[in-house]
């Protein structure tokens, strides 16, 4: 048994600890709003975050995660998170999502990175495209994303 405390609780897994943390959320934890791409840390569509910072759950076993604090897209869009409260307002307002299937990946690792912005600081276009270079979005949605998290961080200024 592996405890994982995974948005503000603490939940057992019954698994080897080599099990990437996706399938544990997924499989044994029943939360499936984190989606598997590639399995190579590729895509970003199983972003979470680790103590904060995006990490790509499907290369990541839950022995590395074991008394840390992970968070799900389930947390993150419940509406109780400032900052995903923020860019979830600007996907809907920028219209980001076509097919949606990268999309809790992109939030999470858009979260993450505003997030870890000095306050008041406003990324650049550039700032923005360097964050999000690890999530694929197969329908090409780049510019509604750039500009979703630029808002985003204009709402948080």
């Amino acid at each position: 048994m592996t405890t994982l405390h995974i948005n503000g609780q603490a939940r057992q897994v019954d698994a080897d600890p080599s099990t990437p943390i996706l399938w544990a959320l997924r499989d044994s934890l029943g939360l499936t709003g984190t989606k598997f791409g590639c399995g190579m840390a590729q895509c970003g569509a199983c972003t979470v975050h680790l103590n904060g910072q995006a990490i790509r759950s499907c290369v990541t076993p839950i022995s590395a995660a074991e008394g840390q604090k992970i968070t799900t897209i389930e947390a993150v869009a419940d509406g109780s998170d400032r900052v995903g409260a923020a860019v979830h307002a600007a996907w809907v307002k920028h219209d980001v999502a076509q097919c949606g299937y990268c999309q809790s990946g992109q939030i999470m690792s858009a979260t993450s990175f505003l997030k870890s912005l000095p306050k008041g600081k406003q990324p650049s276009a550039a700032d923005i495209d360097a964050a999000m270079s690890g999530n694929i979005c197969r329908c090409g949605t780049y510019a509604r994303i750039r500009a979703a998290v630029a808002d985003a961080a204009k709402a948080l200024a």
